[in-house]
C-alpha cells in the first residue's frame, strides 16, 4: 500500500532570486496534488511556463520552468489549500486508517497554512496587553490616515496640509471635495505596476499584479510584451484605448488572455500572436456574462476560443462578443468547442464579429461551432478567409439549434460558405450573402436546418411550421418520381408522387398512419399500361379502410392522416376510364375501370367479377358491354359465386349491357339494357 504524506514541521512557503539560467527550483513542502500549489514571480501568479514534479510526496518536490526567470526576479513558491472538508465518514462503517491520515495531514498541513499567514500579519507583543482592534468607523477614517493615539490604538489622522489634502473638485452641482490621492486611485494602470510598453521589456508580472491588486485595469497606449497567460477573474476588467494598446505575446505556445471565472470584460485593445488569443473556460467558476468589445486579435492560432472544459458546474454560457475582429489566424477564427467532461458552451452572442485571412493560409473555419447548444447566435458576423479553409462558417456534429443571422461568407477554391456536419440539430440561416465559389449551404446533417432567404438555388427552407394565414403566388411541390414494378414503400419527405407501373404492377406503400398525423399525401398514375397500381399502409387497414386501386393513366387519390387512419378526401376517374377488350374464353374483371367493353367475336366469353367481398368490390359499381355482332355470348358471372343477383348474367346481342354493385356480400344488378 502505497505510503500517506506525513507533514513535517516546516514553513509551506519557499522563495529564491532568480539568476537568469536555471530553470528548477526545489520546495521542501509536500502538497496533495499540483492544484495546491501557487506560483508566483514578483509576486504575480502564473499559471502557465512550468510543470509541477512530486506532488503528494512526503519530501516536497520541483517546479520545472520551461525557461528561466530572469536575473533579479523573486520566485515564490507556496502551497494553498481550501480551508473544506470533503470526506466523511459513515455511521457504523468502517474506519480506514488510510483515511484518517490523510484527513489528519490535511488538517495540519492547512494549520500550517493559517500559521504562516499569521506571522506576518501586525500584532500586538505577548507582553503587551492588547488593545483597541477595530478601525475608526468609514466615515470618520474617510481622507485620513491611519495612525495611533498616546495609548498606541489606532486613529484616523487628518491629512490637512498634506501632499495628499482635500484638493479636487468635480464641476457641478452636489460635487464632493476628493483628496488627490483619492482621485488618482480612480483608475488604476499597469504602469503604475512597473509595465513600460516598449515592446521590448517583458511587461507580464506588472500587468498580473495590476490584475491581482484591482478589478479594473488600463491598459495605455503602448505595445506590451508578455511571455505568460494573462488570467482574467471573477468581476475583473482590462480596457485600452482602441488599437493603439497592444498585447504582444512572444511565441505561440501559450494563450494571451485566459478567462476563467465570470462577469469578466475586455475591450479596446490588441492582441498579436500567441496560441489562443482569448480562451474563456470555467476553471474555478462558471464563465458567465463576459464582455468581449472592441477587441482586434491578430496572428493566433485560435483567435476566440470557448471551451466547455471539464466540469458541468462550471460552463461557459452567455457570454457577449460584440466587434471582435481575428485577422489571419492559423487553425480557427472563433471556435465554440469541449475538451473534456463538462458541458458545451450554449447561448453565447456574437455581434459584428469578423475573421478575416488576409491572404495568410488558414487550416479550419471562420467559425466553428463545434460543440454548442441553445442559441448560440452570430449576428452580422463575417467570415472572409483564404481557400485552404474547410468552411467559412462550419457548424458541427456535436451542436444543436445554432443561429446565423445576416451572415457574410467569402473564399475561393470551392471552400462552402456554410457547413452543416451530420449530426447538427435546427441550424437557422437567415438572410446568407454567398460570396465564396463553394456551395451556399453545404448540408450533411440530413435536412437539419431552416434557412430564409439562404442557399442556392433554393433560398427558403422551413420545418415543421404552422401557418395560419398563407397568401402565395406560386406554390411548388417537392415531388417524388417512381417507375418501378413490385413494392415502393413511401417515407414523408415527399407529399406528391407520380408513378408510372409500366414495368408491371406496383403496391405503394403508405406509412402508418400513427406516423403521419397530418401528414397530406398524393399518388397518380402516369402510365397507360393496364397494371394496376395497389396503395396500401404499412400495418394497417388502408386509406378509408381498405387498399385503394389506380388502374387508368391519370387516375389519382389525396389522402390525408389524423393519426390514426388515412382518409381518401380526393380522387377522380379521369376521362377515358374504360378498358377494351376482343378475345374468348375467361376475361377476368380486375375493377381498375369503370367501363369494360367486350368483344366476344372470336368465340364464346366469361366476363368474371371478383368476389362481391373482395376489397377492390366493396361500394364499387362497374359496367360490362358487348360491343360485337356476333351470336357469342358473353356471360357475367362471380369468382366463387354464381353471379349477379344470384345467377350468371348472359350478354346475347351487340350492345346488351349490365351495371352491377357489391354491397360487400353480393353484386347486384342496377340497370341492364
Amino acid at each position: 500500500m502505497t505510503e500517506h504524506i506525513k507533514i513535517p514541521d516546516i514553513s509551506p512557503i519557499v522563495r529564491y532570486v532568480a539568476n537568469g539560467s536555471q530553470t528548477d527550483y526545489d520546495f521542501p513542502f509536500p502538497i496533495f496534488a499540483s492544484e495546491d500549489l501557487i506560483v508566483q514571480l514578483n509576486g504575480a501568479t502564473q499559471v502557465s511556463g512550468f510543470d509541477i514534479i512530486d506532488a503528494g510526496v512526503t519530501h516536497g518536490g520541483q517546479v520545472q520552468f520551461d525557461s528561466a526567470p530572469a536575473n533579479g526576479i523573486i520566485i515564490t513558491i507556496k502551497r494553498e489549500l481550501p480551508i473544506e472538508r470533503i470526506s466523511d465518514y459513515l455511521e457504523g462503517g468502517d474506519f480506514s486508517a488510510a483515511s484518517i491520515n490523510s484527513e489528519l495531514d490535511y488538517m495540519i498541513a492547512a494549520l500550517q497554512q493559517v500559521k504562516r499567514e499569521n506571522d506576518v500579519m501586525l500584532r500586538y507583543d505577548d507582553s503587551e496587553t492588547p488593545g483597541e482592534t477595530v478601525l475608526p468607523a468609514r466615515n470618520l477614517r474617510a481622507h485620513k490616515a491611519l495612525g495611533f493615539d498616546g495609548d498606541g490604538n489606532p486613529i484616523a489622522v487628518s491629512l490637512d496640509g498634506a501632499m495628499a489634502s482635500l484638493d479636487f473638485t468635480a464641476v457641478g452641482t452636489g460635487a464632493n471635495t476628493r483628496s488627490a490621492h483619492d482621485k488618482f486611485t480612480d483608475i488604476v494602470s499597469v504602469k503604475d505596476f512597473g509595465a513600460v510598453g516598449d515592446g521590448i521589456t517583458d511587461d507580464t508580472i506588472a500587468i498580473q499584479n495590476a490584475l491581482g491588486a484591482a478589478d479594473a485595469v488600463y491598459l495605455p497606449e503602448g505595445e506590451y510584451l508578455i511571455s505568460a497567460t494573462i488570467q482574467m477573474r471573477a468581476r475583473k476588467s482590462l480596457y485600452g484605448v482602441g488599437a493603439a494598446s497592444v498585447l504582444k505575446a512572444n511565441s505561440a505556445v501559450f494563450n494571451v488572455i485566459e478567462v476563467v471565472e465570470d462577469y469578466v470584460r475586455l475591450s479596446d485593445f490588441r492582441i498579436e500572436g500567441g496560441n489562443i488569443g482569448i480562451k474563456l473556460y470555467g476553471l474555478l467558476r462558471p464563465v458567465v456574462q463576459s464582455s468581449i468589445v472592441d477587441v482586434t486579435i491578430v496572428t493566433p492560432q485560435v483567435g476566440v476560443q470557448l471551451d466547455g472544459y471539464n466540469d458541468t458546474n462550471y460552463p461557459c454560457y452567455w457570454n457577449n462578443f460584440t466587434r471582435v475582429l481575428v485577422e489571419q489566424p492559423a487553425v480557427h477564427g472563433f471556435h465554440l468547442t469541449k475538451s473534456g467532461a463538462g458541458d458545451t458552451p450554449n447561448a453565447n452572442k456574437f455581434y459584428a464579429c469578423r475573421a478575416y485571412s488576409l491572404g495568410a493560409d488558414i487550416s479550419g473555419a471562420g467559425f466553428y461551432v463545434e460543440h454548442g447548444r441553445f442559441n448560440n447566435t452570430f449576428i452580422d458576423c463575417e467570415a472572409n478567409v483564404k481557400g485552404t479553409a474547410q468552411g467559412c462558417f462550419i457548424i458541427g456534429a456535436n451542436s444543436d439549434k445554432t443561429l446565423l443571422i445576416n451572415p457574410y461568407a467569402e473564399s475561393n477554391n470551392l471552400v462552402p460558405n456554410v457547413k452543416l456536419e451530420a449530426g447538427s440539430i435546427e441550424t437557422s440561416i437567415m438572410n446568407l450573402l454567398s460570396v465564396s465559389d463553394g456551395a451556399a449551404i453545404w448540408d450533411l446533417s440530413g435536412g437539419e436546418y431552416t434557412a430564409y432567404n439562404a442557399g442556392y438555388p433554393y433560398k427558403n427552407r422551413l420545418q415543421k411550421t404552422t401557418v395560419t394565414d398563407l397568401n402565395t403566388t406560386l406554390q411548388r411541390y417537392d415531388t417524388e418520381f417512381i417507375d418501378s414494378s413490385g413494392s415502393v414503400t413511401l417515407d414523408l419527405s415527399h407529399s406528391v408522387h407520380l408513378v408510372s407501373s409500366y414495368g408491371g404492377a406496383l403496391d405503394i406503400v403508405l406509412p402508418n398512419a400513427v406516423d403521419a398525423a397530418g401528414a397530406m399525401m398524393v399518388i397518380k398514375k402516369t402510365d397507360s399500361s393496364a397494371n394496376v397500381i395497389t396503395i396500401k399502409e404499412e400495418d394497417g387497414a388502408g386509406a378509408d379502410g381498405k387498399d385503394f386501386f389506380l388502374g387508368a393513366e391519370n387516375d389519382y387519390v389525396m389522402m390525408v392522416s389524423n393519426g390514426a387512419e388515412w382518409f381518401v378526401i380526393a380522387s377522380n376517374r379521369s376521362s377515358g376510364n374504360t378498358r377494351y377488350f376482343d378475345g374468348s374464353g375467361t376475361y377476368d374483371i380486375d375493377m381498375a375501370v369503370d367501363t369494360y367493353l367486350l368483344s366476344g367475336f372470336s368465340g364464346a366469353m366469361t366476363a368474371r367479377l371478383p368476389p362481391a367481398n373482395a376489397a377492390e368490390s366493396i361500394g364499387r359499381t362497374v359496367t360490362i358491354k358487348k360491343t360485337d355482332v356476333s351470336s357469342n355470348v358473353i356471360t357475367v358471372t362471380e369468382q366463387g359465386a354464381t353471379g349477379p343477383d344470384g345467377y350468371a348474367q348472359p350478354l346475347s346481342s351487340q350492345y346488351d349491357a349490365i351495371t352491377v354493385v357489391s354491397d360487400g356480400g353480393q353484386w347486384w344488378i342496377v340497370g341492364k339494357f
